[in-house]
């Protein structure tokens, strides 16, 4: 037979660098099938940690980015129309349910509040999935678990209700030499390379709150390294990996050139 979640399975391991016991506490709720929230800042690392564990449990990823628009019938699934007839197609989260998945339902409070209240009844010791639109009731598979994530500093929080029907984990950026390890591994740069954008990333950091929302966070380093490997001048990799996707505000954007050119 056909494999449902072929798509979902990740074909290598994905590379993640522990910051802590963080693996081991993941390994306990996923031996309960518990659901998991990560919190953290954007761009720290949550993604990639449950890539690479969902690689260790040896378990396909259903991964959904949430947004605004995202209703409960995008994760629950809809009746389609082919040649005439009906049929129904599951969602992603009925589809990892259903089959024992790991379902990754990343910045979560950007859904519509609809879709928040219909994931509640996989999150106790019910463990189902009402598809009231399939007049069907799925039964979740023992290898199903469910994550969400989200960066509380956002404009949108969860509602106790909801964020007390789960386990927590929370993540921040990586220390410093974590963090350099990491762009050299991802971005293919040398030590001394890797520690000054880890220096800059942490004065842009310092800025949150002071006009920033957020500095740059260790994707955003990452992607600067990679500009760099393929022969950006440090100055030019930043201001397009860093100091634009930042602000807007020109104010800060000279705060951050000037960090910038006194880090190159």
């Amino acid at each position: 037979m056909s494999d449902p979640l072929a798509a979902w399975r990740l074909g290598s391991e994905p590379y993640y660098q522990p910051q802590g016991d963080e693996c081991d506490r993941f390994e306990a709720a996923w031996s309960r099938r518990l659901p998991l929230l990560l919190k953290g800042p954007t761009g720290c690392g949550k993604t990639r940690f449950i890539e690479h564990m969902a690689w260790r449990m040896g378990r396909p990823l259903v991964t959904v980015a949430c947004n605004e628009d995202t209703t409960a019938g995008d994760l629950l699934g809809r009746w389609l129309l082919e040649d005439g007839a009906t049929r129904w197609q599951d969602g992603p989260l009925a589809l990892a349910a259903r089959h024992g998945g790991i379902c990754y339902l990343d910045e979560i409070v950007e859904a519509r509040p609809d879709t928040v209240v219909a994931i509640h009844p996989l999150t106790d010791t019910r463990r189902m999935l009402p598809l009231d639109r399939a007049s069907e009731v799925i039964r979740a598979h023992p290898d199903f678990m469910l994550v969400v994530s989200y960066n509380p500093g956002g404009s949108r929080e969860l509602k106790p209700s909801t964020r007390q029907r789960f386990c927590g984990m929370r993540f921040g950026y990586p220390d410093a030499e974590d963090e350099a390890e990491i762009l050299m591994r991802e971005g293919g740069v040398d030590v001394e390379m890797a520690s000054a954008l880890v220096a800059l990333g942490r004065r842009t950091r310092r800025l949150a709150g002071h006009g920033l929302e957020e500095g740059a966070s260790t994707r955003m380093l990452v992607r600067a390294a990679q500009l760099l490997r393929q022969g950006m001048s440090a100055r030019d990799a930043c201001i397009a990996a860093l100091v634009v996707p930042l602000t807007d505000e020109a104010a800060l954007c000279d705060a951050l050139m000037a960090a910038v050119d006194a880090s190159f």
